[in-house]
């Protein structure tokens, strides 16, 4: 959140609700059964203007779950190596990740004065069923984020630019987008906060949202 930026703007734009971009790379399709293998999430601020930025970025490489399903092909899909000293230096444990990915989530929430973070993805029902079934299992008392309701940026890409590809949705709208770097959370996930907050403020510029009349209607409910 920039000095000049209301603490409350984020809060009015999306009636309480903090967006926070999130990708996890996974063993698999099933979230009951599949592993998690990587997290990642970008938190997002305002500008003085109203303009949706891009903020912090926190990415884990996890451990699978005792007993999780891991799938050949999903990494080849992903090029995850297991095996790799580097990832197993680093790696934490699922219930370790939701940690350091929840931690600075609840901070952003208090900063922009937020009840609660709604997660934007790409096909964000697969990212939203993974996330909860890891909450679920780690027993977490506290999950910042909504149960079930969420922004899809493959959805709005759709709309805005006729592009569901995450790929494709970020040139057209001038998001340069790497296919070697694809398939890390990491990158994928700053994509996608960039490409949310390029829809978010292309519809405020063509007069979707308006700041000062947004305010004046809060202040009079």
């Amino acid at each position: 959140m920039t000095s000049d930026t209301p603490p409350n703007m984020m809060a009015k734009r999306f009636r309480g609700f903090l967006p926070v971009v999130v990708d996890l790379e996974t063993g698999g399709f099933n979230p009951h059964t599949d592993a998690l293998l990587e997290i990642a999430a970008v938190t997002l601020t305002m500008d003085e203007t109203g303009n949706l930025l891009p903020d912090q970025t926190y990415a884990f490489h996890v451990d699978p779950f005792p007993g999780a399903n891991i799938e050949q092909a999903a990494l080849e899909f992903t090029g995850i190596d297991l095996d790799n000293p580097l990832r197993k230096n680093v790696a934490l444990s699922e219930s370790e990740a939701l940690g350091e990915i929840f931690k600075p989530v609840r901070k952003a929430l208090k900063s922009h004065g937020c009840n609660r973070a709604i997660l934007v993805g790409h096909n964000a029902a697969f990212d939203h069923g993974f996330l909860n079934a890891a909450v679920l299992r780690c027993g977490v008392k506290r999950n910042p984020f909504h149960p079930f309701s969420s922004f899809d940026t493959a959805t709005l890409s759709g709309l805005v630019y006729g592009q569901t590809v995450l790929a494709r949705a970020c040139r057209a709208a001038g998001i340069e987008f790497s296919n070697s770097e694809a398939h890390s959370a990491r990158y994928d996930t700053e994509r996608t906060a960039e490409l949310f907050c390029a829809i978010v403020n292309r519809f405020k510029d063509l007069g979707g949202w308006n700041l000062a009349m947004r305010e004046q209607s809060m202040d009079e409910e």
